[in-house]
């Protein structure tokens, strides 16, 4: 009757959770009626759970050969590799190898990828004054005014924010078809500006009757950008349906029009994908700075290159003024859209994306970003617990849901390898489970289950970022032998190939908060490195975040656009 009555709790709790009651209580009558904490004693499993983590390990990491290079705090074990020879060994690199190929072809042909934004050349520092940025992401609007003081003052992202809004994309806002949603947009920016107003930040009368107030906009989607404040709308996923009916059209045109439609005061003067903004920013505080990493709920790669990586069909119809001033552009990857048939995949991987919607679309994703890496943690624990006996042999209901687990739970679980104690606590109460379980041995196998899947992540992005690096350099080099010394783009180029500390500002809640992800990455980035055995190898790629880069990176290339078109721009009294 106990045991009923827990059900019928539990039940009622699933339900918030989108459970029915009847799911649960099924789940209870075709379960064994003993004590699920000595099942162990009296059922026999499949295998035993070193054999199951061994094999997983295997899995995982066998492809990368991760185990021969990285010790248990993240430190990297230096091949002996002295010579100019690429170690052959390191399958990691071979990985890289087909990685670099559909690259180059990105960079060529495809048109879904590697996109060219018009942003040729970096921040130098001295962009100064108030703008007002929004940064339209998968899961929020944040409209804020962001105070410039120059790279010698301005040191600390925290303290560049004037004012913050923060506005919950939901799923409603996210069903918005076409100009619905950008309605929905213009006036939550109205809001944010009206309450900016209110806090003393941008003078009433200015707003109300003045020239609309310069906008830059980070987009989080792909865009095939035509014009510094524009770009074709291309398909965005995430379940947002706000392109419906405006593919191909103007995203600046479209918002604009929206604002005038509304009587919302302000006017997009630049645009940026996000993962150009976060290089913006780095670039802002950190002048080596040619990368910017975003991985949170999605994984993405900008990039500052030489143009001639890039094929000439993939700029669009730009005025020949902008070739004449351009040796480099900043590249949108939009890394997702690679790893079609190289990358290694489980059984885990494999029943994802059987169960996916569109499965094919990003694989890089699957394996990588912190949407997927609590669904591959998920799948493979099942596997634990109907094999191995973990928990008792005992399926949670709640871990029979898709996507239940995600990567902020399966990050406490790694956090958990030297304090047990909360891991253990924290799935406990997130599973409803019975006192005693999971048991010790329990969270040995859910921990080092977990820290093998975002090891493999940390792996495949080191990979992507030094193909990237490994390619700029080499274009870099291609463009200096064909340059005439007289030519203004020889020197600029000499300094990029005499970088020796390349920066990459990264951004994203998994290498902020993930117990020793950035360390990992970075471990393997070195290794990377040395195994290559090109003349590259005494240099270095480094990790630095990138504090509030989306909404940075927007206020830095609305500052370039102000600064070269002399439009007004939001003084530090709040005039304009």
């Amino acid at each position: 009757m106990a045991s009923l009555k827990r059900l019928i709790i539990d039940a009622l709790k699933s339900l918030s959770r989108g459970r029915s009651f009847l799911q649960t209580l099924l789940a209870f009558w075709i379960s064994p009626k003993s004590d699920p904490t000595k099942v162990k004693q009296t059922r026999k499993f499949q295998r035993a759970r070193d054999e199951f983590l061994k094999e997983a390990k295997e899995l995982l990491l066998g492809p990368i050969d991760s185990n021969r290079f990285l010790r248990h705090d993240h430190s990297l074990i230096i091949p002996n590799n002295s010579d100019t020879n690429p170690n052959l060994d390191d399958p990691l690199l071979l990985l890289s190898r087909k990685l670099k190929a559909q690259f180059l072809e990105g960079l060529q042909t495809k048109p879904t990828c590697m996109l060219p934004s018009y942003n040729h050349q970096l921040p130098g520092g001295h962009e100064r004054g108030r703008y007002l940025a929004v940064d339209i992401g998968g899961s929020t609007l944040r409209v804020g005014l962001v105070d410039l003081k120059g790279r010698e003052i301005t040191n600390d992202g925290d303290n560049t924010i004037v004012h913050l809004d923060n506005h919950t994309i939901d799923k409603g806002a996210r069903s918005l078809r076409g100009t619905d949603f950008f309605k929905w947009m213009a006036q939550k920016i109205e809001t944010s500006v009206k309450r900016t107003i209110d806090a003393g930040h941008i003078s009433r009368e200015e707003y109300e009757s003045g020239d609309p107030l310069p906008l830059g906009m980070a987009w989080s989607f792909p865009l095939e950008q035509t014009s510094p404040n524009g770009g074709n709308i291309c398909p965005m996923g995430k379940s947002f349906l706000a392109c419906d009916g405006l593919i191909g059209q103007d995203l600046g045109a479209t918002c604009n029009m929206v604002f005038r439609e509304l009587e919302v005061n302000v006017e997009v003067v630049s645009i940026v994908n996000d993962s150009n903004a976060t290089l913006l920013s780095s670039a802002y505080f950190n002048p080596s700075t040619r990368f910017g990493l975003i991985l949170g709920t999605g994984v993405n790669i900008a990039a500052h290159l030489p143009i001639n990586l890039i094929g000439k069909p993939k700029f669009g119809d730009r005025p020949d003024s902008w070739y004449e001033q351009a040796s480099h552009v900043m590249v949108n990857t939009e890394l997702g859209m690679f790893g079609h048939g190289i990358l290694p995949l489980t059984r885990w991987d494999k029943i994802l994306k059987a169960g996916h919607e569109r499965p094919d679309f990003q694989p890089l994703e699957h394996p990588v970003s912190g949407y997927y890496l609590g669904e591959v943690f998920r799948i493979a624990l099942l596997e634990a617990i109907k094999t191995t006996g973990v928990l008792g042999g005992e399926i949670p209901p709640l871990l029979l849901e898709a996507y239940f687990m995600d990567t902020e739970t399966m990050s406490l679980m790694v956090d958990g390898l030297d304090s047990g104690g909360k891991a253990k606590e924290v799935f406990s109460q997130l599973y409803h489970l019975p006192s005693g379980l999971p048991s010790t041995e329990d969270m040995q196998v859910i921990q080092q289950l977990a820290g093998y899947i975002a090891q493999r992540s940390a792996s495949i992005v080191a990979a992507s970022l030094f193909v990237l690096w490994e390619l700029k350099n080499e274009a870099e080099q291609i463009l200096l032998d064909e340059l005439e010394p007289e030519s203004p783009f020889s020197e600029e180029t000499a300094v990029e190939l005499q970088i020796e500390r390349t920066t990459v500002g990264y951004t994203g809640s998994v290498l902020s908060h993930f117990p020793g992800y950035k360390e990992t990455l970075q471990s393997y980035l070195n290794q990377l490195i040395v195994s290559s055995g090109n003349d590259l190898k005494e240099r270095r790629i480094e990790l630095v975040q990138a504090k509030e880069s989306s909404l940075l990176g927007a206020a830095v290339s609305l500052a370039g656009m102000v600064e070269e078109e002399g439009r007004m721009k939001v003084d530090e009294k709040g005039s304009t």
